[in-house]
């Protein structure tokens, strides 16, 4: 399976239709949205293309297709209008580790990252992903949890609003490796569970 990772859209029509196309040239089977859609927060200036309606009207023909979390801007106003589930603080995936049979599942802890993150971490198993949106940075590191756990920490930073000079960007993850690519489609990061941080 094909999955398209991104986060916060914050109500920005002219960066979800971005995000749509790069959906459907990467031809994605899933498109996973780590939270806030709709609204641009208080802390946030408006995104370019700010149109919150547009973009109800571009994600709901994909219900059947997108898979979400909860944002720390996402109400239960935002779900009365969208047509998926939007109110779940996080999801576990279970993802194929490799292409090849045998190279074992990776377990995917995905949630916004206003409330578990690197400094708060959910209950987890050694070796265990944690998908974090929230601070619109890019991240992939690998983190110690307790007990000297060893959590792999990814972000696909931000469609719309991007932060410390990183690029409008998501995540395919695609047969246990995650690849960072701006809107345009080039990639720029990549990280499978053997990889070297």
């Amino acid at each position: 399976m094909k999955l398209m990772i991104a986060s916060d859209i914050h109500g920005s029509a002219l960066y979800c239709e971005r995000m749509l196309a790069a959906y459907h040239r990467e031809k994605a089977d899933r498109l996973l949205l780590l939270g806030d859609i709709l609204y641009h927060g208080p802390r946030n200036d408006l995104p370019e293309g700010y149109a919150p309606k547009e973009v109800i009207a571009m994600l709901n023909p994909l219900k059947d297709e997108v898979l979400c979390v909860r944002g720390n801007c996402d109400t239960e106003v935002d779900q009365m209008v969208l047509h998926f589930p939007i109110m779940a603080d996080y999801c576990f995936l279970e993802i194929p580790g490799g292409s090849t049979p045998g190279e074992g599942m990776l377990t995917v802890f995905a949630t916004h990252g206003h409330v578990y993150n690197p400094h708060h971490l959910p209950p987890m198993r050694s070796g265990d992903i944690l998908l974090n949106g929230h601070t619109h940075v890019p991240a992939c590191e690998e983190i110690c949890g307790d007990e000297g756990k060893r959590i792999f920490y990814l972000n696909p930073g931000s469609v719309s609003i991007p932060k410390e000079d990183s690029a409008h960007s998501y995540m395919i993850c695609e047969n246990g490796e995650f690849l960072w690519k701006n809107m345009k489609g080039e990639e720029y990061m990549k990280w499978k569970r053997d990889s070297r941080f």
